[in-house]
């Protein structure tokens, strides 16, 4: 996604005391920000989230924090800030107008498929404290139940057979952490940043395992020096359009290719479990407990629990944006019943009323500047879904209470890979398991029991909840229902 230019300049250093005033700059010179850390998923996530409270950070307490970002797998992101000196703006959009920010904290992008040997040399530098990550649940190539690798997978298969040119994000990072070790390695936090249950230890659990495949000589030195703490991350950070590309020029007065959309709310919960040096992230908002993990699942299983149904039914019920179908009385009441079920599935978190916190997702689901797309929201639901409903099912269950709403959600989820809306136009489906829905449904052309049935067996999305008849059989009977009567009409029925 490239706008046409509007203006005859680029954003870049020597532009940025020309800025508009209200446009709020780095409070710092970037051109002098050594690199500290390195990112794994240069995405819009990062530079509307983590980049940005690093970006504070430096601008309060100073130290060499700069990014280093690296692209795993397109150089859209490479391409786009490369000319412009690593610089961006974020536009935090809301009904009440728009605020305009540059970020001077990414001081570097690299193309890994282009450019390993220097991601590696990144990785190894001593300079570098911290390697974090957003690379989404797919990226990991794990069986997160198992917290292993997909020894099968063709990323990992290459990266066993070429351990110096790796595809994978564990392969990147055990190659970059055996070349640390062979430079006489300082200690090194990994952070992971991704919306996965214990992420810390579900990330290092992966990456022992594969290190010790590869380089079994570095693990005592692996154990002692790598710290994986665990993190909570959240702001709404939709896909960039090219009207924001467009606006980013009106009020920058300069192109800015680069330009992340988000929404005014930003929270990032991390364990104080470092290796090493940190930024002073503390001083900026970031919250450090000795246990992320009440914080994970509130808000995977309310928030990120929530996103998920909408987006499933709410697409189905032809909405286009999550702003929308909150907007219908049916799907707000769906959504509150939702996290009333996840509810009682969660410890109490301090400071946390989840009365109070659902009434403010639902304000932020609402908040129609976001646009946050119905068919974004949907991409990989086969990696998101177990650790959102499949895991409050279970406990649910397992103490004899009632799962209704998941029930529906996950139907609406089985209808939505079926593979066709319901006009019959083909979905275009964003999933690891694509093939494999759409070989189901060949299998099982307009039977919508059978369809359902086969994909309850998943084990990688299921477990044994989807042979338990308590789960699967208002599973099987809500798929019914959404092929008869259609996701508006089976939400509004929904009792």
């Amino acid at each position: 996604m490239q706008a046409p230019a509007k203006n005859t300049m680029r954003l870049n250093l020597q532009l940025l005391s020309t800025l508009p005033a209200s446009v709020e700059r780095p409070g710092y010179n970037p051109s002098t920000l050594g690199v500290g850390m390195v990112h794994l998923g240069i995405g819009a996530f990062h530079r509307a989230h983590q980049a940005v409270y690093t970006d504070a950070a430096v601008a309060v307490a100073g130290g060499g924090w700069g990014i280093c970002g690296v692209s795993l797998k397109s150089a859209t992101v490479h391409d786009q800030l490369a000319t412009q000196d690593g610089l961006y703006s974020v536009r935090s959009v809301s009904q009440a107008g728009d605020a305009w920010r540059v970020i001077g904290s990414v001081r570097e992008v690299l193309f890994a498929p282009r450019q390993m040997a220097e991601v590696i040399g990144r990785i190894a530098r001593a300079e570098t404290k911290i390697v974090s990550l957003t690379v989404t649940e797919k990226g990991y190539c794990a069986n997160f139940s198992k917290r292993e690798p997909l020894w099968d997978h063709p990323d990992i298969v290459n990266d066993l057979l070429h351990a110096d040119q790796p595809v994978s994000v564990l392969g990147v990072l055990a190659a970059g952490l055996h070349e640390r070790f062979r430079k006489r390695g300082a200690p090194l936090t990994i952070l992971c940043c991704d919306n996965l249950p214990e992420n810390g230890a579900v990330l290092e659990a992966l990456v022992h395992q594969f290190v010790r495949c590869l380089y079994p000589q570095i693990m005592p030195w692996l154990r002692d020096n790598v710290g994986f703490p665990s993190s909570m991350v959240d702001r709404i950070v939709p896909a960039t359009r090219p009207a924001d590309v467009a606006d980013a020029a009106t009020a920058l007065g300069v192109d800015d290719f680069g330009v992340v959309r988000a929404e005014p709310f930003t929270q990032w919960v991390i364990e104080d479990n470092f290796a090493a040096e940190r930024p002073a992230w503390d001083l900026v908002g970031v919250q450090f407990v000795a246990d992320v993990k009440p914080f994970e699942k509130m808000k995977l299983r309310l928030l990120n629990g929530s996103h998920s149904l909408m987006a499933y039914l709410g697409y189905l019920a032809g909405y286009e944006t999550i702003a929308q179908t909150i907007a219908d009385p049916a799907f707000e009441r769906l959504v509150n019943a939702l996290m009333r079920e996840a509810e009682t599935t969660l410890e109490q978190v301090d400071g946390v009323d989840f009365a109070a916190y659902g009434a403010q997702l639902i304000s932020r689901f609402g908040n129609p500047a976001n646009g946050h797309r119905c068919a974004q929201v949907a991409m990989d639901g086969s990696q998101k879904i177990p650790q959102r409903w499949i895991a409050v099912a279970a406990e649910r269950l397992a103490k004899g209470g009632d799962v209704s709403v998941i029930a529906l959600a996950t139907a609406g989820w089985i209808r939505y890979v079926y593979g066709s809306n319901e006009l019959d136009q083909k979905i275009s489906l964003q999933d690891p398991l694509a093939s494999k829905f759409a070989a189901i449904a060949a299998k099982h052309p307009y039977d919508a029991l059978s369809f359902a049935d086969a994909v309850l067996r998943i084990e990688s999305v299921f477990g044994v909840l989807g042979r338990n008849p308590a789960f699967a059989a208002p599973v099987k009977r809500y798929v019914s229902q959404l092929f008869r009567d259609g996701a508006q009409a089976t939400v509004e029925a929904f009792e």
